[in-house]
């Protein structure tokens, strides 16, 4: 792709003794959601009035205090919406609505009529200053321009007594921000604080768009600092952004501009909005979360928040969204898998505040209402950790870590043939049918034990005498012996077969389940003369059959 002198680099502003770098964020932003006017406006079927409703009421219970409901001006939709909100009295008093409006006398006057009855207000007036568009969109001039802006605000004075006792917030965006003249829009922001009469009492909102991303992250936060050091009256305004997404850095353009001196943010849940969508503000939050400062936005259940947007949005949320995609807490890399295995294993019974330092997971899932189930994914990429944390956390299977690397070879065989992720069960069954389920070449039809005792307190030794029926590559054998257990009597009888002689080496065991359902899993390793091994299980609610079963997985497992 040759450029050809058709795109240039962004002309950055000329400023040296920025500070910002040197910052750091230790409160969250004023949060505004504007879902329900930007947000709905880029969907393929906005959202009617009862689903804007519902929406409404799930952004409060997050807790959003500032909250864009619409642009009357746009439709009837719009108008009744936000009238609905106010006549049934759905805007709890510590949550402010928002609502958006051109510089249009008639469309200002429209608007003012439908916010009246609410007690606060921001009302939101913006207009293109950026050079293209003054040439394009107005063919107006820079001093037209802030008298187009200005004439708003008078418009916006003239009609406040539509609105009754309604408190009313101004909020002014030059639009294009990011591409229009530093000084200039400093110079149209000053005039309208002017106009409105703006001091430290009366202070209103300068909102800093970058409607369409443009520029790297610092450059966006030099022009934060840079507009808010020179302002005039830096004490009458609260600095906003409006982050869009463009070119992919909307996030960290945001979390930027904050240390640069913005006090406030607009956004949607899930990046949701026009093109490559608006500032994510469910990632911004929780990217404050992880560094230990409170977000001011409850996403302790974030599972049903999304189900909640995709339902009313008709949207989805890409599965490796930050935080809130079906992915996040998965891992498919066998590396990974292990480290996460370990380390959930490590931190068990550890305080509820202890520092969150698991590998590979930024946050601990329960804290947005997720579980652990789901975090190891199994494909042919994964290793012998994410198996075992399959079977120990969904099964309360816990093979001897001798025997991991073997597991995981042979689940990860499984998901080369089939060529998809295996499900849990699929990775239980894999393990069961190679180890647990086993008759051939060794398989026992029947077995009985007679345990033989001494007195009571002599010195004669216990022991087993053990009887079975067994088949071997086909042929089948009755065979009684004794041994100092049902084990080692078992091992006898296979002595007397045309079994290959081996030597148990490795044994171990653990209880499964709880009460009349416990279960001993018992986990050997065989040395056969040739000096190969190999590990068997067994599964029983006997702990000598267990042994015995697990003898006879050994014995029939081929890798």
């Amino acid at each position: 792709m040759n450029v050809n002198g058709k795109y240039r680099q962004f002309q950055a502003i000329d400023f040296r003794d920025r500070t910002w770098p040197s910052k750091k964020i230790d409160k969250a932003p004023v949060w505004c959601s504007v879902d329900l006017r930007d947000g709905n406006q880029a969907l393929i079927n906005p959202m009617g009035i009862e689903q804007k409703l519902e929406y409404f009421d799930m952004l409060v219970k997050i807790g959003f205090k500032e909250i864009e409901v619409g642009y009357p001006g746009a439709n009837e939709v719009e108008f009744v919406f936000i009238r609905r909100l106010i006549e049934e009295h759905r805007i709890p008093d510590d949550v402010v609505i928002q609502v958006l409006a051109p510089m249009r006398d008639e469309l200002i006057k429209h608007t003012m009529e439908c916010v009246a009855g609410a007690s606060k207000v921001i009302f939101h007036l913006y207009n293109a200053t950026s050079p293209a568009q003054r040439k394009y969109n107005f063919d107006k001039s820079k001093e037209e321009i802030i008298s187009l802006a200005c004439s708003g605000v008078e418009s916006v004075k003239k009609y406040r007594s539509l609105a009754k006792d309604t408190h009313i917030i101004l909020e002014y965006s030059p639009e294009n921000f990011t591409e229009t003249e530093i000084d200039y829009s400093i110079e149209i922001c000053s005039k309208v604080m002017k106009t409105w009469n703006a001091d430290k009492n009366n202070r209103m909102i300068l909102n800093l768009p970058s409607t369409v991303e443009c520029c790297l992250p610092n450059q966006y936060a030099d022009m934060i600092e840079y507009f808010c050091r020179n302002i005039p009256q830096r004490d009458a305004c609260i600095i906003s952004l409006h982050n869009h997404n463009d070119r992919g850095e909307g996030i960290a353009a945001c979390e930027l501009g904050i240390l640069a001196g913005a006090e406030r943010v607009e956004g949607c849940l899930f990046g949701n909005g026009e093109r490559t969508g608006n500032l994510d503000i469910v990632t911004a939050a929780l990217n404050l979360y992880t560094q230990g400062v409170n977000p001011a936005l409850d996403f302790s259940n974030l599972e049903e928040i999304t189900r909640q947007f995709e339902r009313l949005t008709g949207m989805s949320v890409h599965p490796r969204s930050p935080y809130a995609g079906e992915l996040v807490f998965c891992a498919f890399s066998g590396g990974h898998q292990d480290a996460i295995r370990k380390a959930i294993s490590g931190r068990k019974g550890a305080d509820a505040d202890k520092v969150w330092d698991v590998p590979y997971l930024l946050i601990d899932p329960h804290d947005i209402g997720r579980e652990y189930e789901g975090i190891i994914r199994i494909n042919n990429q994964s290793g012998k950790g994410g198996a075992a944390y399959i079977l120990e956390h969904e099964f309360g299977i816990i093979p001897p870590k001798p025997m991991l690397g073997i597991i995981g070879r042979v689940i990860k065989q499984a998901a080369d043939k089939e060529q998809k992720e295996l499900s849990a069960e699929n990775v239980y069954q894999i393990f069961a049918d190679r180890w647990l389920n086993t008759k051939v070449p060794l398989n026992v039809l029947e077995i009985t034990e007679k345990h033989i005792e001494g007195e009571r307190g002599g010195s004669g030794e216990e022991h087993v005498a053990a009887s079975a029926t067994i088949e071997y590559l086909g042929k089948r054998y009755v065979i009684t012996a004794s041994g100092n257990g049902p084990l080692d009597a078992f091992v006898k009888i296979l002595r007397r077969t045309t079994a290959p002689v081996f030597n148990i080496t490795s044994f171990h065991e653990h209880s499964i389940g709880s009460g009349s359902d416990t279960h001993a899993m018992a986990y050997v390793q065989i040395t056969f003369e040739d000096g190969t091994t190999k590990w068997g299980v067994g599964k029983s609610s006997n702990v000598g059959r267990a042994g015995i079963a697990a003898v006879v997985s050994a014995i029939n497992f081929e890798e």
